[in-house]
């Protein structure tokens, strides 16, 4: 059975290396990472992110302004006015 590094120890052992090795492996990382999509916004943070550009794409197709956070804020207050109208 293999055992698992923890990053604690993985980092003693890079310590250890010359200086031109740990310069490599910081260099090899970078490169791997920088082809790797890193998906580390807040949970849901991308799909508001998309439905606000479907919404100002759909703006697009009219003539004026449009703002879609306003929209979208409008249409929670209406909403939350349904549920509790006691509220507004």
């Amino acid at each position: 059975m293999a055992t698992r590094t923890t990053l604690e120890q993985l980092e003693q052992q890079i310590t250890r290396l010359p200086m031109r090795d740990q310069l490599k492996l910081i260099a090899r990382i970078s490169e791997r990472l920088s082809t790797m999509p890193l998906d580390i916004e807040k949970p849901g943070a991308r799909d508001a992110d998309e439905l606000l550009a479907l919404c100002d794409a759909a703006a697009d197709m009219w003539e004026g302004e449009f703002d879609a956070t306003q929209e979208i804020r409008q249409m929670r207050q209406e909403r939350d006015e349904q549920i509790w109208p006691s509220k507004s």
